[in-house]
Order: structure tokens, then sequence, then C-alpha cells
């Protein structure tokens, strides 16, 4: 009998899964016919708003043109860089910031107020600095995701269960072994969660790259796009661009499954 309301739980469960991926579709499918029908009956203006079989036919020429895939390809690469080094490079400085709680007092205010200015108010300087190419990129992107992801990973490991940790210290355990047996373990879930965030953060702070300096990838194609005033162009870059976040925004969701599985 248990097993067979567990069956229609999971009957239940799979038919609503199913239920909410078709609406999820069909709205989208009537949100572009009426998009299309306010276009073909010259509700709106084209030139401004664009139309989904003008936005088509512009990703359809940039792929004749051999243009589609190098530009997704550079701002993918850029992300994926900017993303490595970012997760791991916050988490270390997260782990610094708990071992040495001075340290974390004396940085606290510094990281609420570079998290909280908008990033691209120092692209000029970045440029100065790293100069106009990929590595200013990923400056600007490592400038969003490490500080989120500081911010994140540590919380996590003040947030942990103080009774473990008074239950090591009681047994004379090291610091070390603290971090290594409970924060650690206990942030776990925190820390993978931190991955989703970081991937959008890495992101934005690439296309934000890219409107100031790159001559390619995704970011390029939006902001030529809208100094040529070719809408089609910045629409069909957005376009791409969401289906590209939502596609590594999947891959990390399936490696953060597969990480706890494991775990």
């Amino acid at each position: 009998m248990d097993s067979l309301d567990y069956k229609k739980y999971k009957k239940k469960l799979l038919i609503n899964k199913i239920l909410v991926i078709f609406t999820q579709i069909t709205l989208l499918i009537l949100l572009l016919i009426i998009w299309q029908l306010l276009a073909d009956f010259e509700l709106i203006n084209t030139f401004i708003s664009s139309s989904p079989k003008k936005v088509i036919e512009t990703i359809i020429s940039l792929h004749e043109q051999q243009n589609l895939y190098h530009h997704i390809w550079i701002t993918v690469y850029e992300t994926v860089i900017s993303f490595g080094i970012g997760t791991i490079l916050g988490t270390f400085i997260a782990i610094l910031l708990w071992w040495n709680n001075f340290l974390y007092k004396v940085f606290d205010p510094y990281l609420t107020i570079i998290n909280s200015l908008p990033k691209v108010a120092l692209g000029p300087i970045i440029i100065i600095w790293a100069g106009a190419n990929i590595n200013s990129i990923i400056i600007m992107a490592l400038l969003i995701s490490v500080i989120v992801t500081i911010i994140t990973v540590y919380n996590g490991f003040i947030s942990t269960d103080q009774n473990k940790i008074n239950l090591l210290k009681s047994f004379k355990a090291t610091k070390f072994q603290i971090l290594r047996h409970v924060i650690l373990p206990s942030s776990y879930s925190t820390i993978i969660s931190s991955l989703k965030i970081n991937i959008s953060m890495s992101l934005i702070g690439v296309i934000m790259g890219e409107f100031l300096v790159s001559k390619e990838g995704i970011g390029y194609l939006i902001m030529y796009g809208s100094q040529v005033f070719n809408l089609n162009l910045v629409i069909a870059g957005i376009i791409i661009l969401m289906v590209v976040s939502y596609l590594m925004y999947l891959i990390v969701v399936y490696i953060e499954k597969k990480l706890i599985k494991e775990n």
C-alpha cells in the first residue's frame, strides 16, 4: 500500500512538472505571437521594438556570417574564467576572514562599500590599469563575483552550529580541525549554492566589461547594435544572452546536484 501511495505521489509530481513546463512554453509562444501581430498590423514601431521575425532573421544572418558562435564563445570563455577564479578566490578569502576575526572586522566595511559600488564606475580606472583587453573584462567580472562569494560563504561559516564547534574545542581540536570537520561540511550546501549566484554575477561582470572595451562577445553585439540604431541586433543579442545564461545556469545546477549527491 505504501509503495502504491508513493507511486501515486511521484506521478502527481511528474504531472505537475509537465504542466508547469507546458504553461511556461505556452506563455512564451503567446507573447511572441502577440509581439509579431502588433508588428504586422503596425500597432508598434518595429524600428524601436523590432519583431520576432526580424530577430530570427538577424540571428540567422549572424550564423551565416560565421559571427554568431564566435561571439558566444568569447563571452562564455570570459565568464568561465571569471567564475572559476571568483569562486576559488572568494572561498579562500572567506576562510581567511573566518580564521582571523580581526581581519574580518578590518575589511568588513570595505567589502560592504565595494559590494554596493556600481562596478561600471571603476571601468575607466580598470581600463587604464589593465588595458582595453580581456584582462579588463575579467577584472570587472571578478570585482562583482568575488565580493558576493566572500559574503555568501562567510555568512555560511558563521551560521555553523556553535554547539558542534564547542564540542570539538572541548576535545582540544585545533582551528584547522574545526574548519575541516565542522565549518566546511556544515557550509557545504552554502558553498555549492554560491556557485549559482557566482555564475550570474560573473556573466553580468563580463557583459559590463564587453560594453566598455570589447570588440567581440555578446555584450559587444548589444552595444554595437545600440550605437548604429540596429534594434534587431540589440534584441537578438539580448535573447542570445538569455539563452546562454540559462544554459550555464542549468550546467551549474547539474554540477550542484552531482556534488550534493556525492557528499
